[in-house]
């Protein structure tokens, strides 16, 4: 098959864990329960921000947009991750192998670009308070959010039709979904083309939104110091807290991952792959919940609308 190009191939082999039989049954369940509570989670919280009339801001537009976006990226792979650490066949089609790597890498662009969107929505709410209604009124608000999942698509576009174009000597993916850096290790011949791709994409959408990120805190963090009373200074840090520690943990894991050695063990890749996958969307939502009176109260207050109508549906 030495020179074959992907699209000759009907299907692909996922190795997955399948190297460690025994340790399949315990991920399936751990990886069924963080699926199930990032679903749950992120689906109350996109529901909570179009419900209550409170939370009808620029900051719960993003946190609405970035629920969405990942159940969206974990829908991508975890379900077929489920089905395969049961089954013997751990096989995926064709067009379900490219479908997988471009919605993980669109949804995961977008993250990365919407993560330094919210960075400076918190920036304009502390720094320039008084005119944060003007600067960030709905229709920016959209804008920024509609360039976000843009630039994320476009760019996933981009790196996975060079992907699907380079030829491939085998159709057993290392990996337990098709992530692009795992198919492209099947390559016959390296690309230089699709090397500065995924050089220039990873620079875009790594090192520059976190360094956007970095600078809009020093300013916040300059302008709460500032702050004389206590009570301020603590308001101003629970509204950017849960943010800083998304964006900590999200960038560590996908620095960790796209930027490590080329040679590191292809089993600690899918450790971190699937922590990426499905640590941080889980905690989104339970980091935002746990953190913020607002969405605490919204959801209180959508719990008590469901208890009474289950309480009139029963009289």
């Amino acid at each position: 098959m030495q020179g074959e190009n992907l699209t000759t191939w009907s299907f692909f082999f996922l190795e997955g864990f399948s190297r460690y039989p025994k340790l399949e049954i315990v991920l399936f369940v751990f990886s069924l329960g963080m699926y199930l509570i990032t679903i749950l989670g992120n689906s109350t919280l996109i529901l909570i921000t179009i419900l209550d009339p409170r939370l009808q801001t620029p900051m719960y537009l993003f946190l609405g947009n970035l629920s969405f976006m990942d159940v969206c990226y974990t829908s991508a792979s975890i379900p077929t991750l489920l089905v395969n650490l049961l089954s013997s066949q751990k096989t995926i089609i064709f067009s379900g192998c490219a479908v997988q790597m471009y919605l993980s890498l669109a949804m995961g662009s977008v993250e990365c670009v919407l993560l330094a969107v919210m960075a400076y929505d918190r920036y304009v709410a502390i720094c320039n308070p008084l005119r944060y209604p003007i600067v960030m009124h709905r229709q920016v608000c959209v804008q920024m959010a509609t360039v976000s999942w843009v630039t994320g698509c476009l760019t996933a576009l981009l790196e996975t039709s060079f992907a699907l174009q380079i030829p491939l000597c085998g159709n057993l993916i290392n990996h337990f979904t098709c992530e692009i850096l795992a198919v492209l290790k099947l390559a016959c011949t390296s690309s230089l083309l699709m090397d500065l791709i995924m050089l220039v994409v990873s620079v875009l959408l790594l090192p520059v939104p976190m360094l956007l990120i970095c600078i809009s805190y020093v300013f916040i963090l300059s302008t709460i110091l500032r702050i004389s009373s206590a009570e301020g200074r603590s308001k101003a840090f629970s509204t950017c807290g849960a943010h800083l520690t998304v964006v900590i943990l999200y960038y560590g894991a996908a620095l960790s991952m796209y930027l490590k050695p080329s040679s590191s063990s292809s089993e600690v890749d899918k450790i971190i792959s699937l922590l990426y996958g499905m640590l941080t969307p889980m905690l989104n939502p339970i980091i935002y919940s746990l953190r913020n009176k607002e969405v605490k109260d919204a959801m209180k207050k959508l719990l008590g609308k469901m208890s009474l109508h289950q309480t009139y549906e029963n009289l």
